[in-house]
Order: structure tokens, then C-alpha cells, then sequence
């Protein structure tokens, strides 16, 4: 029994040493962008391959696959100038079973307006043309102020649109009213009225939040002002999980930072990590005592690690098993130079004893991140970052090489 015990503690402990540096070799999409805020990944064109989908400042654009590593990531407009303030975010998948994307698009950003909504904030469904290099045709919905936030969810047999604005309706200094969160439906006639479902009005500075979605269950998780808060789809609406086992599923510290400004699951719900405060610079990960889908009622074995506290801007968070090691890691970006006088990308393994270092995938001045998405772009079975720089004004793609 003690040999068990004692393998039991040495194996990790050799997997650790022994595992792999990341390997990335960096390609320009595009160097001309002129903010970048949100990213998209998902098939446009039908080839099966993932294009990339960006909602920069006044256009919407997407970038064709080219299939090979080299070859040129060609631009096309879908939508532009839809208000008169900056675009702001963008969410892609297919709904409808056809290869193909359905897109929804969030305009009108406008931060400090939080008063009139016909000044801040707005929400658009795009309607794909034939060509869907051509413009896609915009179908206005209902919005809140302040839109920021979009991803597409599978609500039982149908899909939502999740938007998350940054501030609530008369909203000051992240003070006031809940910020209303809305899913809305997909109906089969998208120029019609879709009908909206109330996610959450309880929380303040909403500004960034992940779906979890576990066979039939799906779920949101909300990164705010107050810490996070988890809601599941059940029986025909949003529910909050249970208050107890929504504060041990969701325990999540906030060393006085006054929240949470962005927030992912990894290991498939084993851990939280977050960057803290928003536009913080504290990564911070959550592990060892629950799933998001059957918490446990004890946390007396919760486990709550920094990984580092030395991000400027803290504005993008993604997690992947990178490097074939059986479980997750996390890539943070951030978007101001750091004390060192670098912005860029650090992919960090929580189970390394040196946590704080990470590994610099790019941490010089090619790269000050507005956000960052991972997925396996060519089809070799690893997972490929894509990012958008704010103060650089490009899209990049870090390509994997962990395979000769």
C-alpha cells in the first residue's frame, strides 16, 4: 500500500519534469486592423475548414482559410458602419446543421453612455447571402446599453444568443441597477421577432463570461464586479444553481480586486481560472474540490493558486491541452507593457511548480491582446491560437508545432 501511495506522488511529479515546451511559430493575418475587440472562429464558407471572424472598429470582416500554414488568409467585409459608435463584439456557429456559420454582431459601444439606448449599445443578426463574400444583410434586435459581450449556446433543442453588456441601465462607475443579460432565441425566420430569455440582472461590470456545455446540460458563467455567478438552462428558462452549491462549485476569491475580468473552465469543469480584477493583472486558477456539474457540498479541499500576478491589462484568456499533456493549460494575453515593457502572450501549466514564469509564447511588442480564441486550424489535431492586438493592430496566428 505505502509503494501505491508513493507512486502515486512520484509519477506526477516526472511528468511534470518532463514535460514539453510549447512550440509556436507566429503568422500575420492581418497588420492593417484598426482596434480588433472581438474574435470569432467558425466555418464561413462551407469548406470545412475554420475561418476567423473579426468585429473591428467599424467593419466586421472574416478571413478565408487558406488550407496550408503559408498560404494567404484573404479579408472580406460583412457588415459596416452599423452605428455610429465602434463595433465591439462577435459570435459564430453553425445553428442549423449546414457546415456553415450563423453570425450575430454587438455595435454601439459606447461605455460611458449608459443612459440612452439609442446612443449605446446594439445588437444585430446577419443574414448570410449567397455569396457570403459579399455584405451580409443586418437584422436588428432589441439590446441593452453598453453590449459587450456574445457567444451562441445550446439551449436543449434550440440555440440562444447570450449578450452581456458592461453596465447596467443608468449604471455609474459600476453602481445602479443589475446588468440585464438576455438569451435570445433563434427563431426559424431570423427577420422576425425573436423571443428573449432573462439570464441574470443581479450583477454589476459584467465583463466577460463562459459557456459550459455538458452533454445535455448547458450553462453560463459570469465574470463580474461581485465575483462569478453560475446559471443552468433547466426546464425552459435560466436558473441559478443552488446557493450552496453555486458558492463551492464557485468559490472564487477575489483578493480584493474588486471582481473578475475574465473567466474560463478548464479540464472540463475541474478548475476555474480567471484574470483578476477586469483589465487586471492577477491569473488566477481554482481546482481540487468540485465539477461545475455536480459540485460537492465540502471545500475544505479547495485549492486557489496565482499563477502570476504581473499582467498589465489583463484582457484575454483561453485553455487547451497545447501540448499533449493530458490535461489543460491556460494562455493569458494582455494588452499594456508590463514592467518589463512587453504586451504579448504566456502559456502557463498550473501543475508546474514554477507557476509564476509561464512560458512566453510572444511577450515582445507584437501583440498587445484584445482577445485571443484556440482552435485546430489545419487539421493536425492541436490546438492553434489566433489573437487580436489593440495598440498593434493585427491579427496573428500562433501556430502549434508540437508535432514534427
Amino acid at each position: 500500500m505505502r509503494l501505491s501511495y508513493l507512486l502515486l506522488f512520484i509519477c506526477p511529479l516526472l511528468a511534470v519534469a518532463q514535460s514539453p515546451k510549447p512550440n509556436f511559430n507566429i503568422q500575420v493575418v492581418d497588420n492593417q486592423i484598426s482596434i480588433g475587440y472581438g474574435l470569432a472562429i467558425g466555418d464561413v464558407d462551407g469548406d470545412r475548414l475554420s475561418d476567423i471572424l473579426l468585429a473591428d472598429q467599424k467593419q466586421f470582416v472574416w478571413y478565408r482559410n487558406p488550407g496550408t500554414k503559408t498560404g494567404t488568409w484573404k479579408r472580406y467585409v460583412m457588415a459596416e458602419n452599423l452605428t455610429p459608435q465602434d463595433n465591439v463584439c462577435i459570435a459564430a456557429r453553425d445553428l442549423d446543421g449546414d457546415g456553415r456559420v450563423e453570425v450575430a454582431v454587438g455595435a454601439g459601444w459606447s461605455p460611458a453612455e449608459t443612459t440612452d439606448s439609442t446612443k449605446s449599445g446594439a445588437v444585430f443578426y446577419l443574414v448570410r447571402p449567397k455569396d457570403p463574400t459579399q455584405h451580409w444583410e443586418p437584422v436588428r434586435l432589441p439590446h441593452e446599453v453598453t453590449t459587450h459581450r456574445m457567444r451562441w449556446a445550446k439551449t436543449g433543442a434550440t440555440y440562444q444568443l447570450v449578450v452581456v453588456p458592461l453596465h447596467g441601465l443608468g449604471n455609474q462607475k459600476g453602481e445602479g441597477r443589475g446588468v440585464r443579460v438576455w438569451g435570445y432565441e433563434f427563431p426559424k425566420n431570423p427577420r422576425g421577432p425573436w423571443k428573449r430569455h432573462l439570464v441574470d440582472s443581479t450583477l454589476h461590470l459584467t465583463h466577460n463570461f463562459e459557456l459550459w456545455e455538458d452533454g445535455p446540460r448547458t450553462g453560463v458563467i459570469i465574470a463580474s464586479k461581485e465575483g462569478g455567478k453560475i446559471l443552468e438552462w433547466q426546464s425552459g428558462q435560466w436558473r441559478y444553481m443552488p446557493d450552496e452549491a453555486a458558492r463551492n462549485a464557485l468559490g472564487l476569491l477575489t483578493n480584493n480586486t474588486d471582481g473578475i475580468g475574465e473567466i474560463r473552465r478548464y479540464d472540463k469543469g475541474a478548475g476555474i481560472a480567471t484574470i483578476q480584477p477586469m483589465h487586471g493583472n492577477l491569473l488566477q486558477t481554482e481546482t481540487g474540490y468540485y465539477s461545475l456539474v455536480r459540485p460537492r457540498a465540502d471545500v475544505s479541499d479547495k485549492e486557489v493558486n496565482i499563477l502570476t500576478d504581473g499582467l498589465s491589462q489583463g484582457h484575454a484568456l483561453v485553455c487547451g491541452d497545447f501540448m499533449g499533456m493530458g490535461h489543460d493549460q491556460i494562455v493569458a494575453g494582455w494588452r499594456n507593457p508590463d514592467k518589463n515593457g512587453k504586451v504579448g502572450l504566456r502559456l502557463y501549466v498550473p501543475q508546474e511548480s514554477d507557476k509564476m514564469a509561464g512560458y512566453p509564447l510572444d511577450d515582445s511588442v507584437r501583440m498587445a491582446c484584445e482577445d485571443l480564441q484556440a482552435t485546430d486550424l489545419d487539421g493536425d489535431g492541436d490546438l492553434d491560437l489566433i489573437a487580436s492586438g489593440r495598440a498593434t493592430l493585427n491579427v496573428l496566428i500562433y501556430w502549434n508545432q508540437r508535432k514534427p
